[in-house]
């Protein structure tokens, strides 16, 4: 996303943020209960700045009950667990970490700037200071070649590092296959739907969760899957083998509605 011209990241001016925060008031009143630190990564912000943000949304809004921000690990290496444990006492809830993959290889093709160990080490300091985490996994990410390992290896990092929220979107290219097949490698071949659905399987299968919330929503999926792992485990694995053994019968999402 943000290598488009019209969408390059930069960190904004506070006076720009309280003007944002002076217009959601005036535009929704006092009520508002929850705020998402849009658009790319806050936490790329020193806590200094968040601190005074949180500080400035709680006083604007005295119905807030929840903040939260996108999370990439290399921002979260930058802070403490007690500047992270400090941020959470003054409104931060939940991070949403885009993990993408646990596997290393599939990781460095799409140049993800992350490794299994950053995502590990920074899901270990979020849930250490108190917060809440939301993983994102891209469905198909690792093509064909690398299908196997990516389930595997996403899996055994979801393991270790026990998630509140997991969920799956399918890997898309809004750019073309083309251009994305210059970073990953011309061996990249996207999956079928019915790829899609035996590496999900293999991921679910090889998933070893105690509570952690589980959706396979976005409108980027073919297959809505919904529970709470490990206890509806059994029962997801049910629903991805009918549609891999009903292509055409199972309730999935048509094609024009997959549009992001």
């Amino acid at each position: 996303m943000y290598t488009q011209p019209q969408k390059k990241f930069r960190a904004r001016k506070d006076d720009d943020i309280r003007q944002d925060i002076a217009s959601a008031a005036s535009a929704f009143g006092g009520q508002v209960s929850r705020v998402f630190l849009a658009d790319g990564d806050a936490m790329v912000l020193p806590t200094r700045r968040l601190l005074a943000i949180l500080a400035e949304l709680k006083s604007t809004f005295p119905a807030l009950r929840r903040v939260s921000s996108y999370c990439l690990p290399r921002n979260v290496a930058r802070k403490t667990v007690d500047e992270l444990a400090e941020l959470r006492e003054a409104g931060l809830e939940i991070l949403y970490v885009g993990m993408e993959s646990g596997d290393d290889e599939v990781l460095r093709r799409v140049n993800k700037g992350e490794s299994y160990e950053s995502t590990r080490s920074a899901l270990t300091k979020i849930h250490a200071a108190g917060l809440t985490s939301s993983v994102m996994v891209l469905n198909g990410l690792g093509g064909e070649a690398l299908s196997e390992q990516h389930a595997v290896n996403t899996a055994r990092l979801c393991n270790e590092t026990q998630p509140h929220f997991l969920s799956t979107l399918v890997v898309s290219f809004p750019q073309g296959e083309a251009r994305f097949r210059e970073g990953f490698g011309s061996d990249f071949e996207p999956l079928s739907q019915q790829g899609l659905f035996r590496e999900i399987r293999q991921f679910l299968d090889n998933l070893e969760l105690t509570k952690t919330v589980f959706r396979s929503d976005h409108a980027s999926n073919y297959l809505v899957l919904k529970g709470t792992l490990g206890r509806d485990k059994s029962r997801l694995l049910e629903e991805v083998d009918f549609a891999i053994a009903n292509p055409g019968v199972a309730p999935l999402r048509p094609e024009w509605m997959r549009g992001l």
